[in-house]
């Protein structure tokens, strides 16, 4: 095997930072534990980004990218409002059920805004709004750009992200 490339390195270290925030937070989730899935040293992460807030962001970041793109991807290969509805929907169910942790990250995000915004900290609250609005238009547009069929599709999706979060499968609530 070549060496590894430092953005290569840089993928794996926010691939890792995904999957560890994901399960415990910003507060919860240590610089070593990242360092150790990913198997680099933690001075190793501190030459890709500068402090654990920059990995948090990007992983927050990325989880939000890969959610866009999913929806993104679907809308291209489907025909008529209802055809481009129910290939993001399924697009998105794929997503969660593969890679869970990519829902969660999000969701964790969610969390980290407020207690930021509250030390007055406006960054990840910027982050976490601009990369909704990202996603929003990416649905919104191929539904015709309908505000209340927009609304509809994500308030379903929240639900399910909710009951997802807490274990339930869908089979409990369809």
């Amino acid at each position: 095997m070549g060496r590894v490339s430092a953005q290569e390195r840089r993928e794996g270290v926010i691939r890792a930072a995904v999957a560890e925030f994901a399960r415990t937070g910003y507060h919860g989730t240590s610089t070593a534990a990242i360092a150790k899935r990913v198997g680099v040293t933690q001075p190793y992460l501190f030459r890709l980004f500068p402090d654990k807030k920059a990995i948090f962001v990007a992983a927050l970041v990325r989880s939000m990218e890969d959610t866009r793109l999913a929806f993104e991807r679907a809308a291209e290969g489907a025909e008529g409002g209802e055809g481009v509805l129910q290939a993001m929907t399924n697009a998105y169910a794929q997503l969660i059920s593969t890679s869970p942790e990519t829902l969660l990250m999000q969701m964790q995000g969610y969390v980290a805004v407020a207690a930021a915004e509250a030390q007055g900290d406006d960054l990840i609250g910027e982050i976490v709004r601009a990369g909704w609005m990202r996603i929003w238009e990416t649905v919104h547009q191929p539904l015709g750009a309908d505000a209340d069929k927009t609304a509809s599709f994500f308030a379903c999706g929240m639900l399910g992200n909710a009951l997802t979060a807490i274990g339930l499968p869908a089979s409990a609530w369809k």
